[in-house]
């Protein structure tokens, strides 16, 4: 679709119709991760499905959920070695994703925004970050973070 000669982003509808069920497939994920724990092809479709969700989000200019998304996937990938995706971790994704959902009910239908407090979102990234770092302090003792 163009305007003006620029690309517009999808109308908001198409956006959360495409951010649920990015959000859906993450938690497929997470799911066969409580089964099939490691599986890293079900860790790659986590992590591009929260890269996925946040480049969506970013385009159509919500910011929390783009940050949110975009933030969790980095504490995933910024570990030095493979993380033991271990039920603390599992536990603290589930809660980043929970949040998620409750984010995409909030956003207004009509203008896109997205109005909160982001201290709810702070806390699990603060909740992940530390479980991760503790799985990487006790698996891989080289491990910086």
């Amino acid at each position: 679709m163009l305007k003006d000669g620029h690309e517009c982003a999808p109308p908001l509808p198409e956006f959360l119709l495409e951010a649920q069920a990015l959000l859906a497939k993450s938690e497929d994920c997470l799911s066969h991760l409580h089964l099939i724990r490691n599986d890293e092809e079900a860790i790659n479709c986590l992590l591009a499905s929260l890269l996925c969700l946040a480049q969506t989000a970013a385009r159509h200019s919500i910011s929390p959920l783009a940050e949110f998304a975009l933030h969790i996937h980095g504490v995933l990938k910024r570990t030095a070695h493979p993380v033991d995706l271990n039920d603390p971790i599992l536990d603290a994704l589930k809660s980043c994703l929970t949040l998620m959902a409750w984010q995409l009910e909030l956003i207004d239908p009509h203008n896109g925004q997205l109005n909160l407090d982001d201290s709810e979102q702070a806390l699990l990234i603060n909740e992940l970050t530390d479980q991760v770092a503790q799985n990487c302090t006790c698996a891989y003792p080289s491990c910086t973070h």
